[in-house]
């Protein structure tokens, strides 16, 4: 009785070195994880609730096999939902951007459902993570009259084969005659500003892909099985409506222009494409 009470003391024991174990190689994987500025940075900047341009926002439910709980957003917003991943901060550093880098009067940023009559005050709305959104069958008729009345949609950080799936059967139900094709180089919206080139149509990674390398270098780690794409769908007069950054997270980009430990030159990037979407958006 005494040996066995032994041998499972001896076994307990084994159990806590081996689970302590695993914790300390956790605790230094996580140490070599890149980390970004994650105190709050204050109150959010303000901007005028009247302008040509205000980033909207596309709120949207989850499917329900894909809902995202109450969780942190970004550093300064929290909620439910993947509508609002990398929110308010990629929506307020985006828009600063356009204040810095253009003339158009860029104004406080908000967030709207399809259903909200007005959308059609905006010609420019943004959705993340619609890899996994599920709109209704009243969603899909407004997004439509959206698109042909004049809108433009950005689409953003979705990922791998299933969440393309689930994009392309929301976008076929939406304009179900219309294909989506890559973005030819020679297309004005990769022009309408900044020359976007060959060497630009790279991964622009999200702070989860980035590694302290040697020396305190970043190292940028695209995901496994994965190749950054840059597509769109046009009308029947060949205005490009949707914009698809696929496989690349430009709101990360946006979120983090302030840190200096996220890349530069991926942040300087992804403005470019942002601000041409943008006057692409009101200039066709």
């Amino acid at each position: 009785m005494t040996r066995g009470l032994q041998l499972r003391t001896s076994a307990s024991a084994r159990v806590v070195f081996v689970l302590a174990a695993l914790l300390l190689l956790a605790i230094g994987a996580l140490a070599q994880r890149f980390r970004v500025k994650e105190d709050d940075e204050g109150s959010r900047p303000s901007f005028p609730s009247q302008a040509e341009f205000h980033f909207i926002r596309l709120e949207y439910t989850d499917l329900p096999q894909y809902h995202r709980r109450w969780s942190y957003a970004s550093r300064n917003g929290s909620g439910e939902g993947w509508w609002l991943v990398d929110w308010p901060d990629a929506d307020d550093h985006f828009t600063s951007g356009v204040e810095r880098l253009t003339r158009i009067a860029a104004g406080d940023p908000r967030h709207l459902r399809l259903t909200d009559d007005r959308l059609f005050d905006y010609p420019w709305i943004y959705a993340t993570q619609t890899g996994w959104w599920g709109l209704s069958n009243a969603e899909i008729a407004r997004l439509r009259e959206y698109l042909l009345r004049g809108g433009f949609l950005v689409v953003d950080d979705f990922w791998g084969s299933e969440q393309w799936e689930v994009f392309r059967e929301t976008m076929q139900r939406v304009l179900p005659d219309r294909p989506i094709t890559d973005i030819a180089l020679s297309d004005s919206v990769m022009h309408v500003l900044y020359d976007i080139q060959e060497k630009d149509r790279t991964f622009i990674p999200g702070t989860r892909h980035l590694r302290r390398g040697p020396g305190g270098t970043v190292v940028v780690e695209q995901p496994w099985g994965t190749a950054p794409a840059w597509r769109a769908i046009y009308d029947d007069h060949n205005r490009m409506v949707v914009a698809v950054n696929y496989n690349t997270d430009v709101g990360d980009a946006w979120e983090y222009a302030d840190s200096p430990l996220y890349p530069e030159q991926m942040t300087a990037l992804a403005y470019r494409y942002g601000i041409n979407y943008l006057i692409y958006s009101m200039t066709h």
